[in-house]
């Protein structure tokens, strides 16, 4: 919850392990207790039980591929398909750029909100001066493309812009629409030990 986890299924492994029903039946009942305990509806989520080995190795498949089958029936079912943010203003994070010869350079990254067309001005933003520059080709696993939306990961060709001069970190974004800064207020959740994060001091 605390990561912004709004929805999720669980499947409980290795129950070819345990011959006991009874068993299985009770570790089911304390995983939604511990669901509810962090508001998850743990009454209602499916909880699946199988054996992922078994599935592997093509055996019994009444606890292991018709369990994995059920399993993403109830990821289609239960799980809400994520909102794609298109009709706000373009941003997409650089994750990587690179030179393709004769073209110019790409910058790839997850699009996070608004949408991108081909001939669009953008800005890079971050790290640097801002600088102003023209989306003139969006691919997205090795087709092109005349858009890239919020949700699409894609490579952007970007006009008049050295490899060297963009960097990750940066950001692509609709012009005007972002400014960069050097300091911000933030209210900052750090996980325990108990619940797998840190159990040592750290020092700012």
């Amino acid at each position: 919850r605390q990561v912004g986890v709004p929805a999720l299924v669980v499947f409980l492994n290795k129950v070819d392990q345990v011959d006991d029903p009874e068993l299985l039946e009770l570790v089911e009942m304390e995983v939604r207790e511990l669901l509810s305990s962090y508001q998850f509806p743990g009454d209602d989520i499916p909880v699946i039980k199988g054996s992922a080995l078994v599935t592997l190795e093509d055996g019994d498949p009444e606890v292991g591929e018709n369990r994995v089958k059920d399993l993403m029936d109830a990821v289609d079912s239960y799980i809400p398909q994520p909102e794609r943010p298109v009709d706000r203003p373009f941003l997409m994070p650089i994750e990587d750029v690179f030179s393709i010869s004769g073209r110019g350079t790409v910058v790839t990254g997850r699009v996070e909100r608004g949408v991108v067309n081909v001939g669009d001005e953008v800005e890079i933003v971050g790290l640097k001066d801002t600088v102003k520059t023209t989306v003139t080709g969006v691919e997205m696993f090795r087709k092109l493309l005349d858009r890239g939306e919020a949700g699409d990961n894609i490579g952007a060709l970007v006009r008049g812009t050295k490899r060297e001069d963009v960097e990750r970190g940066q950001v692509l974004a609709k012009p005007g629409s972002i400014t960069p800064h050097k300091k911000f207020k933030a209210e900052a959740y750090i996980l325990t030990k108990d619940e797998g994060g840190r159990h040592t001091p750290f020092f700012t």
